[in-house]
C-alpha cells in the first residue's frame, strides 16, 4: 500500500478531554479513537506518505515490523471513508 493518507471530507480529527482520547468528529457524531488509531491518524496529515508513518510511529514506540498493522489501520480508515489515500507525486 501507498500514497499519502488524508481525513476524509467532513471529518475532523481532535483530542477530547471529556472522553480522555482522540476522536473523529463528523456532522452525524463522534468516532472514540483507541490509542493506536489515535497516534496513526495524529499522522495522516496529508503530508507524509505511509513509509514516513510508520518510521515515526516505529520511532516514537522503539519498536519494528508496524507496517502491515499501519496498512491494515489505514485500509480500514479509507473504506469507512474517515481517510482517503493521495497519490504521492514526485
Amino acid at each position: 500500500m501507498d500514497g499519502i493518507p488524508r481525513l476524509g471530507h467532513g471529518f475532523r480529527f481532535q483530542w477530547e478531554p471529556a472522553q480522555n482520547c482522540h476522536v473523529l468528529l463528523y456532522p452525524e457524531g463522534m468516532i472514540k479513537l483507541n490509542q493506536s488509531a489515535g497516534e496513526i491518524l495524529a499522522r495522516c496529515d496529508g503530508q507524509r506518505d505511509i513509509a514516513a508513518i510508520v518510521g515515526d510511529l516505529e520511532a516514537a514506540f522503539a519498536a519494528s515490523g508496524l507496517r502491515p498493522d499501519v496498512e491494515a489501520f489505514i485500509a480500514m480508515a479509507v473504506d469507512k471513508r474517515w481517510l482517503r489515500l493521495d497519490t504521492a507525486t514526485a
